[in-house]
């Protein structure tokens, strides 16, 4: 009897860490073995969402959310090109409208230019389809307006807040709702980590298959992220664009 209760509470666990309305979370061992999270690769599958690749390949996917310019991005972009890194920009709709020779440049270069958001809201709070839609499709509206084309169908919730309906809605829509397994805390302009910290947070936790998370805001990243490609490639990584982690 102790038994089937213990297990009835490992899956009720299960169950509420994984879809419930609250941010994503990271959690790494203490063995510095892969990062695990409030999903398993295995039950986001089911909903086309994703927060890592394949354990057994040296990959790396480099991914950027963004929700204004601050000046950084065509030295990131420069830095990418130099590296030939393909990247995933998650930018909300203001940022795409306000900046399009950026996203010109991001385009040209290679980059995918994914969605997230028109608003940044807490989409966990969003319960109906319609309502999730809008806030997608008006990202969509503009880049189409800004580049003719239509958007990569590549979805980032703000903060990382979800829910199972907000799941189910980006997988209706035909997006890949894609998480993260590396990141640190680099948003805040007016507080930045130094070199060292940033470098002491982000590799360790590099691992096969690790979709790293930086915000192009950060001056901090922009500085390091030469040399941090540069490690990377040294410790055997190769990076790969979310066309590669989603099997396209």
């Amino acid at each position: 009897m102790r038994f089937v209760f213990l297990f009835f509470l490992t899956i009720l666990f299960a169950s509420q860490t994984v879809f419930a309305g609250e941010s994503w979370g990271i959690y790494f061992p203490k063995d510095g073995g892969r990062p695990e999270a409030n999903a398993t690769a295995e039950q986001l599958l089911q909903y086309d969402a994703y927060f890592m690749g394949n354990e057994n390949d040296k990959v790396l996917y480099m991914t950027f959310d963004a929700g204004y310019e601050n000046g950084l991005t065509a030295g990131i972009l420069d830095v990418l090109k130099k590296h030939k890194v393909p990247s995933a920009f998650f930018l909300v709709g203001g940022y795409i409208r306000d900046e399009p020779e950026l996203i010109k440049r991001m385009v040209a270069e290679g980059h995918i230019v994914a969605n997230h958001t028109m608003t940044h809201p807490d989409m966990s709070k969003i319960s109906d389809l319609q309502t999730f839609e809008k806030e997608l499709s008006r990202v969509e509206e503009i880049y189409r307006e800004v580049t003719g084309e239509e958007i990569p169908k590549f979805y980032r919730p703000p903060r990382g807040i979800y829910s199972e309906t907000n799941l189910k809605h980006a997988q209706q829509l035909g997006y890949k709702t894609i998480f993260w397994s590396t990141a640190y805390k680099d948003w805040e302009v007016n507080n930045q980590p130094s070199k060292e910290e940033a470098f002491s947070k982000l590799l360790p936790r590099t691992k096969p298959g690790s979709v790293i998370l930086l915000h192009n805001v950060s001056k901090t990243n922009a500085d390091i992220l030469d040399e941090l490609i540069s490690r990377c490639k040294e410790m055997g990584y190769k990076f790969e664009s979310l066309y590669h982690l989603v099997g396209k």
